[in-house]
């Protein structure tokens, strides 16, 4: 091969592996830039249900936001704190109750498929494998608690998850967006020094 032949080649080579790479870079984000991110879980639990319309405060799930760097995910078994009388939604428990006046025998439990995940999760001493939606780069560091304790919201950081069938990312979680709010985001101003959060 002549060397106008291999110039040609390589030209050719690299336009066709930019021609697959630009279109990658162009909806790369850095890390924790994941605005919009809403995997499935693997139980289909509902804010909205639970934090909207029932009104169950985030911090009775997530406890660690007061007392630790992370916020935590609940354990199987304070979901059981309700779920032991909670089984089903009421239109599937009442329409059972309907079916077994007019057959004239005992209502059978109605146990929803979600439900019947976290009992299982009990029954095998397994933790529930939860996809982890907000994630910061390794050398970010965020803590719950004093955000917690200055009085900023949940829903400051996190959007209306009390409107969220299934939660997803917000905010962008960029440095620049976390100085804004450090600025000019609530009435007790954070800290702008690098060493808060960077290690």
């Amino acid at each position: 091969m002549d060397r106008r032949t291999r110039i040609t080649v390589l030209v050719v080579g690299l336009l066709l592996g930019l021609a697959v790479l630009v279109p990658r870079l162009a909806s790369a984000r850095l890390p924790g830039n994941d605005l919009g991110y809403s995997p499935e879980q693997p139980i289909a639990f509902s804010h909205r249900l639970h934090a909207g319309e029932m009104q169950i405060d985030c911090l009775y799930c997530h406890s660690g936001a007061e007392k630790s760097r992370h916020a935590g995910i609940p354990a199987p078994t304070l979901c059981m704190n309700c779920h032991k009388f909670v089984s089903a939604p009421w239109i599937d428990v009442r329409a059972e109750n309907k079916l077994a006046d007019e057959e004239e025998r005992k209502p059978n439990q109605i146990l929803s498929p979600e439900i019947a995940k976290i009992r299982a999760a009990i029954d095998e001493n397994k933790s529930v494998e939860w996809v982890r939606i907000h994630l910061l780069p390794d050398f970010a560091f965020f803590d719950h608690r004093p955000h917690v304790a200055a009085g900023v919201t949940c829903q400051k950081c996190h959007g209306p998850v009390e409107t969220m069938e299934r939660v997803r990312q917000e905010s962008s979680l960029s440095m620049g967006w976390c100085v804004d709010c450090h600025r000019n985001g609530h009435e007790t101003k954070g800290t702008l020094d690098c060493s808060a959060c960077h290690y």
